[in-house]
């Protein structure tokens, strides 16, 4: 059974656990050193020990199995992991709808995020589910001592209207 809820003070570790492993596999494309994965794992367990406030777990059959943060509580998903072992089980697309869901609660009109151009998999989960690529940039990865070709997707929240004004008939 899948239930969403917000993150828990104390849930650390298995949260930066989940993000880790998907990481590992987003950056499959572009590489990188043992001393990077221990930077990521760090960070992880900061941001996951910090700001559980802005967290939003995906369980399935009472395991957390993927999280994603709006760190800022804006339009950006800052963070959107699904544990590798459980990716194409409709999980994404629950939490997914869930923070899109969360997003419109608090009135805004769209949402977007950025990640690196190599990570196709999760380009193609997001165009799946609406977003459209909106910019592509280089940006220099100091971790990674190199320039990361990055894009940038959104969704609209809320349906354009016809453009008429006053009610339609």
């Amino acid at each position: 059974m899948i239930h969403i809820r917000n993150a828990h003070e104390g849930e650390t570790e298995v949260l930066a656990s989940i993000g880790l492993r998907s990481w590992q596999q987003a950056m499959g494309a572009i590489g990188g050193s043992g001393e990077l994965l221990e930077s990521a794992s760090d960070a992880f367990r900061n941001f996951t020990r910090n700001m559980w406030l802005t967290i939003t777990i995906i369980e399935l059959n009472a395991e957390i199995v993927g999280w994603a943060a709006r760190e800022a509580l804006d339009e950006t998903i800052s963070d959107f992991w699904i544990d590798p072992a459980f990716i194409r089980q409709g999980l994404g697309s629950a939490l997914l709808a869930r923070i899109e869901q969360d997003a419109r609660e608090q009135g805004l009109e769209k949402i977007s995020l950025h990640t690196h151009a190599g990570n196709v998999d999760a380009i193609g989960f997001f165009k799946a589910n609406g977003y459209e690529i909106h910019w592509l940039s280089i940006v220099y990865s100091p971790k990674l001592d190199s320039d990361v070709p990055t894009v940038g997707l959104s969704k609209a929240l809320v349906e354009d209207s016809d453009g008429a004004y006053g009610p339609g008939i």
